[in-house]
């Protein structure tokens, strides 16, 4: 007899309907699986058996019968073992051992051998798809179900082993939906980690209008100056994620296994990947490929500390995303594109010894070495760069005797950067910072009286910014405006946003 039932396969972050046909006949004893499939899938057929008899079944390996299951469409290559529980179900219908009714439900997940359920990945990816082709039902492991249960019109049924699942199929049970995180999961968790930093006045302005824009930054400074630690308190001073970029992040969290609760995300995320990470690592790829660090930071921070020890091809490779908020990954059999809107990070010593230019501490460096560190950081991906800042070393005083105001000023700077985002987002109609305005926006949002076309008339004609720098010094002036809560852009704020160049770019 013929069976149908559906599953699910992970194609980047998006996921894609897998009709599972079982054929179980008299026969010669055999199990094959058809459908293009990797090894893992290959070797359900020992973990189905395995876990149909531990449900009390007799597998197909006791009985002369010939097993064909075919995953379709078969041009798909299908991977992992998400698909263990369908063929084991679709196998039982086929059989006749069990009666139910597979139609607006779908099943994934992985059978231990004495029928349990593991965990899967890319629970709420599974749940969009259910809702985008209109099934209501989907059945998972129990440790996935309140995953699931975030979208919206879907009906999360979290079983623990292939006996609960059948229990529950043929009505000898009844199991609950998992039920959707309250909204108040979602709500800002208010941290002053910026409270603790002493000092660093001009550098908390700077990661003010950085938030506040959602723009690029280069800090350096001596080594132990506070360049990480400022760096840390950026996520602190953002407004939390909206409902719509909570699920985004939630989404991809979810597909490469990272999601440890059954909740939305709500923090915006913070990721600092180690210098020696190689070029797939950070921007994505393998066969089939994977998100990379850059995408494990959409909505959030990518920090990159000690950058010029990064390899030159991994730091050239983050232009694209950075312009597009996006990346690209092609291979021969794949094509797909991950979402990268991040903010980009970059933490530096001035020289390999982390002395030049103190007056303190003499720096060892030859000028060879000191050029060959800072080429690091090539023209066209300092010129995607908004604010490049020094972060001197900071004085006895301060560090002894903070000021007893810091708690405040740390709050007032969150409220202020909170009052930013929402002049932009009535600006945009949608979650959009400055830094993200195209071409169009910048001539209708970003007008200047005329001392400020004077100075930007400067800027340019002597060949010190580029176009693409003339554009990003109108951003940064436009959040410097908004945080001012000026409509107009005044000489004060191109002024503000110039020094932010490096003096090679001003």
């Amino acid at each position: 007899m013929l069976s149908k039932i559906f599953s699910a396969a992970i194609t980047g972050l998006d996921a894609q309907l897998i009709e599972i046909e079982v054929d179980a006949s008299y026969g010669l004893r055999r199990f094959d699986v058809v459908g293009l499939p990797d090894k893992s899938v290959q070797e359900a057929k020992e973990r189905v058996g395995a876990a149909i008899e531990s449900a009390g079944f007799k597998p197909p390996h006791h009985e002369p019968v010939k097993v064909l299951v075919s995953l379709a469409p078969a041009d798909l290559k299908k991977e992992g073992t998400l698909y263990d529980l369908p063929i084991a179900l679709g196998y039982l219908l086929a059989d006749k051992k069990i009666r139910f009714d597979p139609n607006e439900k779908i099943f994934l997940g992985e059978l231990a051998l004495d029928g349990r359920l593991r965990p899967a990945k890319g629970a709420v990816c599974f749940a969009i798809a259910c809702r985008q082709k209109g099934i209501k039902e989907i059945i998972l492991p129990e440790a996935n179900a309140s995953e699931a249960a975030l979208i919206d019109g879907i009906r999360a049924i979290g079983v623990r082993t292939l006996s609960h699942a059948i229990d529950y199929l043929e009505g000898k049970i009844n199991i609950e939906p998992a039920e959707k995180p309250a909204e108040t999961e979602f709500k800002s968790v208010v941290v002053n980690g910026m409270a603790s930093i002493a000092g660093q006045e001009s550098a908390k302005r700077a990661l003010e209008i950085v938030a506040g824009g959602g723009h690029n930054l280069s800090m350096w400074g001596p080594p132990g100056t506070g360049k990480t630690l400022l760096a840390k308190t950026l996520p602190d001073i953002i407004p939390p994620l909206s409902f719509e970029e909570s699920l985004e992040v939630t989404k991809i969290y979810s597909v490469c296994g990272l999601l440890n609760s059954g909740s939305l995300i709500s923090n915006r995320p913070f990721r600092a990947p180690h210098h020696t990470t190689s070029d797939a690592a950070l921007i994505g790829g393998g066969n089939p490929p994977r998100p990379g660090e850059i995408t494990l930071a959409h909505r959030g921070v990518l920090f990159l500390d000690e950058f010029p020890e990064f390899h030159r091809d991994a730091l050239e490779s983050l232009r694209q995303p950075i312009e597009e908020g996006a990346i690209n990954v092609l291979r021969a059999r794949h094509a797909m594109s991950l979402p990268a809107r991040f903010m980009l990070v970059l933490a530096s010593n001035p020289c390999p010894c982390g002395n030049f230019g103190n007056p303190e501490k003499p720096c060892v460096c030859t000028p060879a070495q000191i050029r060959m560190y800072r080429k690091k950081l090539s023209g066209p991906l300092m010129d995607r760069i908004d604010l490049f800042i020094n972060v001197p070393a900071v004085k006895y005083d301060k560090l002894a005797n903070p000021a007893p105001e810091q708690n405040d000023l740390a709050q007032n700077i969150k409220d202020r950067v909170c009052r930013c985002r929402e002049i932009q987002k009535s600006r945009f109609g949608k979650d959009q910072t400055n830094a993200e305005m195209n071409i169009d926006q910048i001539k209708q949002f970003c007008r200047m009286d005329k001392d400020s076309e004077l100075l930007m008339k400067a800027a340019v004609n002597s060949s010190k910014i580029s176009a693409r720098g003339y554009h990003r010094v109108l951003k940064v002036s436009r959040t410097i405006a908004d945080m001012d809560g000026k409509e107009n852009i005044t000489s004060d704020h191109i002024s503000e946003a110039l020094s932010y160049r490096p003096p090679e770019l001003i």
